[in-house]
This record gives C-alpha cells, sequence and structure tokens, in this order.
C-alpha cells in the first residue's frame, strides 16, 4: 500500500525489554511503570515502526499493593514521563489528539488499565480517573474481582450489581469499558448493560484456538452489532500449540473480520516494539516467571514455560510493516488495511471520547 496509515495499538508497552531495570521487572508479578524504560532506544524504534499511538497499561492490576495509591501513582510516573519526552511522546486523551501525534511524529500514549479494582467501592473515583487522563478501563483481569468474573473464573462468573454501576459510571465519564480478560458471562453482560459502544482490546479467536482468554464468535458479534472495537493480539493464545506466529495473527484477524466486520477490528499486540535480543537468556527466565503467575492464580490457559508471550516472527521495529505485507498478500484492499491498522480504533475513539 502507499503512504503510511494511522497504526493505533489498542494495547501494548512503551519499553526497552533489554534493559536492566525492565529485566529485573520482567521476572515480577506486578511490575511498576517506574521499572519499565522509555529510553533513547524505546522511543527511536516506536517512531521508526510507525507506531501514531499506543494504550499502556497503568495501575493496579494484581499483587499486595495497595490499589486506588498505586494507581495514582502510576498515572503521576507516566505524566512525568511523557513531560519529560514532548519532542516524541503526546498523552492521548482526546481522538483528535491521535491525529495531533500522527502530524507531529509523536507517539500518542493512551492511559488505560487492566484491572478496575482500584476503583474500589468508591464509584467517584472513576470522575477522578477521567480527569487524570484515563481512557481505558478494564473491568477485571484473569481472576475475578468485585465487578466481575475474569477468563480464570468459573464461567458462571457474571457482571455484579457494582460492576453495573461501574459501567454505568465509566458511561458517564466517556471511557472504555474494555472486557478483554473478562469471562465469557461478564463480557456479554457488560455488552448487553452499556449504553455506550464497548471494546476488546486485546484477544483471539476462540473458534480458532478454544482458549478462555480468546473470544467466541457471540462475543464479537454483539461488541461489533453496537459499535464496538476488537484488537487482535500477538500472544501465544492465537494457536493450540502455544507457539503462535505470524499467519495465525492473520488468521484470526480475518475471522474477527468475517464476524465483526471491517469496521470493528484492529490490533492490541499486548507487548512492546523493541523486541528481546537474547531469546535464550529471555527464555531462562520465563519458566520461573510463568510459575510464579500460575502460584499466584493469574495466569491464563495457555500459558507455559515453552511459549513465549509474543509472536517470534512478528516483532521489532517492522512488525506493522510486516503485518500490513502479510495482509496485502491476503488480498486485503489499502482501506480494510488502514482500518485495521488504526482508523478503526480511532473512529471507535470518537464515539466513546466525545472529541
Amino acid at each position: 500500500m502507499t503512504g503510511t496509515p494511522l497504526i493505533v495499538n489498542a494495547l501494548g508497552q512503551l519499553d526497552n525489554p533489554n534493559a536492566a531495570r525492565s529485566l529485573a521487572a520482567a521476572a515480577e508479578l506486578n511490575p511498576s511503570s517506574e521499572q519499565f524504560t522509555v529510553d533513547a532506544r524505546t522511543l527511536a524504534e516506536a517512531r521508526a515502526s510507525g507506531l501514531t499511538a499506543v494504550n499502556i497499561t497503568l495501575g493496579y492490576v494484581m499483587g499486595d499493593l495497595p490499589p486506588y495509591e498505586h494507581t495514582l501513582h502510576e498515572i503521576d510516573v507516566w505524566d512525568r514521563v511523557i513531560e519529560s519526552h514532548l519532542d516524541d511522546l503526546l498523552k492521548v486523551t482526546t481522538a483528535a489528539d491521535i491525529h495531533t501525534a500522527a502530524r507531529d511524529g509523536r507517539v500518542g500514549v493512551v492511559y488505560g488499565f487492566q484491572n478496575a479494582v482500584a476503583v474500589g467501592d468508591d464509584i467517584g473515583r472513576i470522575a477522578t480517573f477521567a480527569e487524570r487522563g484515563v481512557r481505558v478501563v478494564q473491568l477485571t483481569y484473569n481472576q475475578a474481582n468485585h465487578l466481575g468474573g475474569g477468563s480464570s473464573a468459573p464461567a458462571e462468573s457474571g457482571l455484579t450489581a457494582f460492576g453495573r454501576e461501574v459501567v454505568d459510571a465509566l458511561n458517564d465519564h466517556h471511557l472504555m469499558v474494555d472486557l478483554s480478560h473478562s469471562g465469557e458471562r461478564t463480557c456479554l453482560d457488560a455488552i448487553a448493560h452499556s449504553r455506550v459502544p464497548v471494546s476488546i482490546n486485546h484477544t483471539g479467536c476462540r473458534a480458532l484456538t478454544d482458549l478462555p482468554r480468546n473470544k467466541t464468535d457471540e462475543e464479537l458479534r454483539l461488541v461489533a452489532s453496537r459499535g464496538g472495537f476488537v484488537g487482535i493480539y500477538f500472544m501465544p493464545f492465537l494457536s493450540p500449540t502455544g507457539h503462535a506466529r505470524a499467519a495465525d495473527v492473520v488468521e484470526h484477524i480475518a475471522h474477527a473480520v468475517n464476524v465483526c466486520g471491517e469496521d470493528h477490528v484492529g490490533i492490541g499486540t499486548d507487548g512492546p516494539v523493541t523486541a528481546i535480543d537474547d531469546l535464550d537468556a529471555y527464555r531462562a527466565r520465563l519458566a520461573e516467571h510463568v510459575a510464579q503467575r500460575q502460584e499466584a492464580g493469574v495466569s491464563a490457559a495457555g500459558e507455559r514455560a515453552d511459549t513465549f508471550p509474543f509472536v517470534v516472527d512478528l516483532r521489532g521495529v517492522d512488525q506493522f510493516r510486516e503485518l500490513i505485507r502479510l495482509l496485502e498478500r491476503r488480498g486485503y484492499s489499502s482501506t480494510r488495511i488502514e482500518k485495521i491498522m488504526g482508523r478503526n480504533f480511532v473512529d471507535y475513539a470518537e464515539r466513546v471520547w466525545q472529541g
């Protein structure tokens, strides 16, 4: 295709995973944003990849830290990171900001949660998060919380009464309701309850790979029918073997497009642009990290010591260009590819963020 499309990663990272601080963080269950490394390589490679904007994870996900206080601290951390790199980064609070990032050659940073535990029992905190620039709130991580069931929770775990109040408040404050890690019952309940289109920012298709972290056609279709967004990840859950390849990413995108239509599908890689340089050394650390997640009860079915949490042949600076090339080979038009690579997310953001 000619020209550079908007490239929006609906869930990703800004990090140099080879830096000493990030190597240490990778061994922890709930690393702080302060432990990730936004260095010259991180920024140069993000920009060189063509990345326009990325939804990063900040705040409480799991562990023993106080959820609300830790989340506010993480927002402070990222505000300082962006303030220190204004030539390279732009905090995104409106869809227009994504276009500004593209125009300026910067990378837009969307603040997002992967667990809404930090809300506690105080709905008013959602207004605080919105005022601080948070724009995406995932209701649950893999385990259940007081809002609903995660993908590893019992199948009957649905959206709770308080979870409905949270969805209402997220709608009121124009924040995305992200159901990526939610269990199927909670996901369907939240889609039905929300007055505003919802998203599944990083997932795969369960019709192709039957794992709980992937979404059923019913979930995908319902999200799309209400004007929502689905992002396909670059994760091991795309293959029954756990060793997903670029071809698997394309197949899951194609299935999602067939189910949802081309106006509702994008990408949410769940990884950084900068690739891990020493895969052998990383493989040795990975087994320990997976064991820790399993012991803590926060891992997803399909996580194993021998499966990388990324797609080996679709990573690094060229990952987005390579995906575009594979979609072109699939026969997709430039218009459809532009939608998948970023335009669909921006259009969805305009529907939810009101600007």
